[in-house]
Protein backbone atom coordinates (compact mmCIF):
# COMPACT_ATOMS: atom_id res chain seq x y z
CA UNK A 1 0.00 0.00 0.00
CA UNK A 2 2.79 2.24 1.07
CA UNK A 3 4.39 1.37 -2.65
CA UNK A 4 1.22 2.06 -4.11
CA UNK A 5 0.87 5.85 -3.02
CA UNK A 6 5.05 6.23 -3.54
CA UNK A 7 4.08 5.64 -7.36
CA UNK A 8 1.19 7.58 -7.75
CA UNK A 9 2.94 9.95 -5.74
CA UNK A 10 5.74 9.76 -8.84
CA UNK A 11 3.46 9.95 -11.38
CA UNK A 12 2.05 13.13 -10.72
CA UNK A 13 5.39 15.00 -9.48
CA UNK A 14 6.78 14.15 -13.08
CA UNK A 15 3.67 15.28 -14.81
CA UNK A 16 3.70 18.48 -12.86
CA UNK A 17 7.25 19.14 -13.27
CA UNK A 18 7.03 19.10 -17.23
CA UNK A 19 4.11 21.30 -16.95
CA UNK A 20 5.74 24.03 -15.12
CA UNK A 21 8.80 23.54 -17.31
CA UNK A 22 6.52 24.33 -20.48
CA UNK A 23 5.36 27.24 -18.77
CA UNK A 24 8.30 28.22 -17.68
CA UNK A 25 9.53 28.36 -21.20
CA UNK A 26 6.76 30.12 -22.82
CA UNK A 27 7.09 32.88 -20.31
CA UNK A 28 10.43 33.05 -20.48
CA UNK A 29 10.10 33.10 -24.13
CA UNK A 30 7.48 35.90 -24.26
CA UNK A 31 9.68 38.15 -22.30
CA UNK A 32 12.90 38.04 -24.22
CA UNK A 33 10.45 38.70 -27.23
CA UNK A 34 8.96 41.65 -25.77
CA UNK A 35 12.38 42.80 -24.79
CA UNK A 36 13.65 42.87 -28.07
CA UNK A 37 10.33 43.93 -29.74
CA UNK A 38 9.59 47.20 -27.69
CA UNK A 39 12.63 49.20 -28.34
CA UNK A 40 11.94 48.73 -32.07
CA UNK A 41 8.55 49.90 -32.28
CA UNK A 42 8.76 52.36 -29.22
CA UNK A 43 12.26 54.59 -31.05
CA UNK A 44 11.35 57.90 -28.25
CA UNK A 45 12.12 55.35 -25.44
CA UNK A 46 15.75 55.09 -26.15
CA UNK A 47 17.98 57.72 -24.36
CA UNK A 48 18.55 61.34 -26.53
CA UNK A 49 22.45 60.80 -25.50
CA UNK A 50 22.79 57.40 -27.44
CA UNK A 51 20.43 58.67 -30.57
CA UNK A 52 22.54 61.77 -30.90
CA UNK A 53 26.04 59.06 -30.79
CA UNK A 54 24.39 57.23 -33.57
CA UNK A 55 23.36 59.16 -35.41
CA UNK A 56 25.60 62.74 -35.53
CA UNK A 57 28.57 61.56 -38.40
CA UNK A 58 31.87 61.63 -37.24
CA UNK A 59 33.67 64.93 -38.02
CA UNK A 60 35.62 65.43 -41.34
CA UNK A 61 39.73 64.76 -41.29
CA UNK A 62 41.94 67.88 -40.82
CA UNK A 63 43.03 69.48 -44.23
CA UNK A 64 46.81 68.37 -45.21
CA UNK A 65 49.16 71.13 -44.19
CA UNK A 66 50.14 73.64 -47.14
CA UNK A 67 53.22 72.42 -49.31
CA UNK A 68 56.57 74.20 -48.72
CA UNK A 69 57.22 77.36 -51.09
CA UNK A 70 59.71 76.92 -53.90
CA UNK A 71 63.15 77.94 -53.17
CA UNK A 72 63.75 81.10 -55.19
CA UNK A 73 67.64 81.28 -56.63
CA UNK A 74 69.08 84.21 -56.78
CA UNK A 75 71.65 84.50 -60.00
CA UNK A 76 74.43 87.05 -59.91
CA UNK A 77 74.24 90.14 -62.45
CA UNK A 78 76.94 90.42 -64.79
CA UNK A 79 78.28 93.72 -65.34
CA UNK A 80 78.60 94.39 -69.19
CA UNK A 81 82.39 96.42 -70.03
CA UNK A 82 81.58 98.78 -73.28
CA UNK A 83 85.63 98.69 -75.54
CA UNK A 84 85.46 98.95 -78.68
CA UNK A 85 81.93 100.33 -79.04
CA UNK A 86 81.44 96.33 -78.26
CA UNK A 87 79.43 95.20 -75.44
CA UNK A 88 81.45 91.98 -74.05
CA UNK A 89 80.44 90.18 -70.71
CA UNK A 90 83.55 90.01 -68.38
CA UNK A 91 85.07 86.74 -67.28
CA UNK A 92 85.03 87.77 -63.73
CA UNK A 93 82.99 90.09 -61.82
CA UNK A 94 84.67 93.00 -60.62
CA UNK A 95 84.54 94.29 -56.57
CA UNK A 96 84.43 98.01 -57.25
CA UNK A 97 82.94 99.51 -60.39
CA UNK A 98 84.45 102.59 -61.85
CA UNK A 99 82.69 105.65 -63.59
CA UNK A 100 84.64 105.93 -67.25
CA UNK A 101 84.69 109.75 -68.30
CA UNK A 102 84.31 110.35 -71.87
CA UNK A 103 86.48 113.03 -73.15
CA UNK A 104 85.15 115.96 -74.85
CA UNK A 105 84.97 116.18 -78.25
CA UNK A 106 87.20 118.31 -80.24
CA UNK A 107 85.56 121.50 -81.92
CA UNK A 108 85.88 121.35 -85.13
CA UNK A 109 85.35 125.22 -85.79
CA UNK A 110 83.94 127.95 -84.09
CA UNK A 111 84.87 131.53 -83.16
CA UNK A 112 88.42 131.16 -82.86
CA UNK A 113 88.29 131.61 -87.08
CA UNK A 114 87.04 134.96 -86.31
CA UNK A 115 90.53 135.81 -85.62
CA UNK A 116 91.59 136.54 -88.92
CA UNK A 117 89.25 138.48 -91.99
CA UNK A 118 89.59 135.93 -94.57
CA UNK A 119 88.70 133.04 -91.28
CA UNK A 120 91.11 130.08 -91.10
CA UNK A 121 90.52 126.09 -92.54
CA UNK A 122 87.40 124.99 -90.42
CA UNK A 123 86.30 128.01 -88.70
CA UNK A 124 83.76 130.35 -90.10
CA UNK A 125 84.00 131.12 -93.39
CA UNK A 126 84.90 135.17 -94.32
CA UNK A 127 84.66 135.68 -90.40
CA UNK A 128 81.90 138.58 -89.43
CA UNK A 129 80.30 138.15 -93.12
CA UNK A 130 79.94 134.78 -93.13
CA UNK A 131 77.47 134.49 -90.04
CA UNK A 132 74.35 132.50 -90.96
CA UNK A 133 71.32 134.92 -91.70
CA UNK A 134 68.61 135.20 -88.40
CA UNK A 135 65.65 133.55 -88.74
CA UNK A 136 62.74 135.57 -89.41
CA UNK A 137 60.55 136.49 -86.56
CA UNK A 138 57.32 135.11 -87.01
CA UNK A 139 54.44 136.89 -85.67
CA UNK A 140 51.55 135.74 -83.66
CA UNK A 141 48.00 135.51 -84.61
CA UNK A 142 45.74 137.21 -82.32
CA UNK A 143 43.06 134.97 -81.31
CA UNK A 144 39.72 136.25 -80.42
CA UNK A 145 38.86 140.21 -79.22
CA UNK A 146 41.23 142.04 -77.54
CA UNK A 147 39.79 144.44 -74.46
CA UNK A 148 41.04 148.21 -74.67
CA UNK A 149 40.42 151.26 -72.32
CA UNK A 150 37.32 153.23 -72.48
CA UNK A 151 39.69 156.56 -73.28
CA UNK A 152 41.43 154.33 -76.33
CA UNK A 153 37.21 153.57 -78.04
CA UNK A 154 36.39 157.19 -76.94
CA UNK A 155 39.63 158.84 -79.55
CA UNK A 156 38.41 156.45 -82.34
CA UNK A 157 34.98 157.21 -82.35
CA UNK A 158 34.18 158.79 -86.00
CA UNK A 159 30.03 158.80 -85.68
CA UNK A 160 29.08 159.12 -82.27
CA UNK A 161 25.53 160.86 -82.04
CA UNK A 162 23.94 162.18 -78.51
CA UNK A 163 21.36 160.15 -77.23
CA UNK A 164 17.58 160.98 -76.76
CA UNK A 165 16.61 162.20 -72.98
CA UNK A 166 13.13 160.30 -72.37
CA UNK A 167 10.72 162.24 -71.33
CA UNK A 168 9.98 160.07 -68.51
CA UNK A 169 13.58 160.27 -66.69
CA UNK A 170 13.24 164.10 -67.62
CA UNK A 171 10.40 164.28 -65.77
CA UNK A 172 11.64 162.84 -63.12
CA UNK A 173 14.80 164.39 -62.98
CA UNK A 174 16.85 161.42 -63.51
CA UNK A 175 20.48 161.85 -64.66
CA UNK A 176 23.99 160.12 -64.55
CA UNK A 177 26.07 157.91 -66.58
CA UNK A 178 25.04 154.16 -68.44
CA UNK A 179 28.02 152.15 -68.75
CA UNK A 180 28.15 149.17 -71.69
CA UNK A 181 30.17 146.84 -73.18
CA UNK A 182 30.26 146.09 -76.61
CA UNK A 183 32.38 144.23 -79.33
CA UNK A 184 33.73 146.75 -81.90
CA UNK A 185 34.23 145.02 -85.38
CA UNK A 186 37.16 145.64 -87.60
CA UNK A 187 35.23 147.90 -89.90
CA UNK A 188 34.59 149.48 -86.71
CA UNK A 189 30.64 148.73 -86.41
CA UNK A 190 29.28 147.94 -82.84
CA UNK A 191 28.32 144.89 -81.92
CA UNK A 192 26.84 142.80 -78.85
CA UNK A 193 26.34 145.45 -76.85
CA UNK A 194 25.31 145.21 -72.78
CA UNK A 195 24.44 146.87 -70.21
CA UNK A 196 27.19 147.68 -67.10
CA UNK A 197 25.31 150.01 -65.17
CA UNK A 198 23.02 152.94 -65.42
CA UNK A 199 19.76 153.85 -64.16
CA UNK A 200 17.18 151.76 -65.96
CA UNK A 201 15.32 154.81 -66.98
CA UNK A 202 18.34 155.96 -69.47
CA UNK A 203 19.38 152.76 -70.50
CA UNK A 204 17.11 151.75 -73.14
CA UNK A 205 18.44 155.41 -74.73
CA UNK A 206 22.22 154.62 -74.21
CA UNK A 207 21.83 151.35 -76.20
CA UNK A 208 19.58 153.10 -79.14
CA UNK A 209 22.05 155.24 -79.45
CA UNK A 210 25.54 153.34 -79.12
CA UNK A 211 24.18 150.78 -81.90
CA UNK A 212 24.40 153.64 -84.57
CA UNK A 213 27.82 154.85 -83.40
CA UNK A 214 30.77 153.93 -85.85
CA UNK A 215 34.77 153.52 -84.77
CA UNK A 216 37.95 153.73 -86.64
CA UNK A 217 39.06 149.94 -86.45
CA UNK A 218 41.75 148.86 -83.89
CA UNK A 219 45.23 148.23 -85.89
CA UNK A 220 47.28 145.87 -84.18
CA UNK A 221 50.44 144.57 -85.95
CA UNK A 222 49.45 146.69 -88.63
CA UNK A 223 46.16 144.69 -89.41
CA UNK A 224 42.63 145.53 -87.96
CA UNK A 225 41.56 143.45 -85.09
CA UNK A 226 38.48 142.72 -82.88
CA UNK A 227 38.47 145.03 -79.62
CA UNK A 228 36.00 144.88 -76.61
CA UNK A 229 35.84 148.17 -74.34
CA UNK A 230 33.16 149.57 -71.93
CA UNK A 231 31.58 152.73 -73.82
CA UNK A 232 30.00 155.25 -71.39
CA UNK A 233 26.82 157.27 -71.93
CA UNK A 234 27.02 160.52 -70.03
CA UNK A 235 23.24 162.05 -69.57
CA UNK A 236 22.77 165.51 -67.58
CA UNK A 237 19.73 167.54 -67.69
CA UNK A 238 21.44 170.58 -68.86
CA UNK A 239 23.48 169.47 -72.24
CA UNK A 240 19.33 167.48 -72.51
Amino acid sequence: MFEDALVESGGRLKSKSKKWMILTFVIEGLILFSLILIPLIYTEALPAGAMDTILVAPPPPPPPPPPPPPEVKVQPTKVIVVKDDALRAPSKIPHDIKMVKEDAAPSTGGVAGMSGLGGAAGGVAGGIGGLAPSAPVVKAAVKGPVRISSGVVASNCISCTQPTYPLIAKSAHVQGVVVLEATISKTGSVENLTVISGPPLLRQAAIDAVRNWRYKPTMLDGEAAEVIARINVNFTMNGG
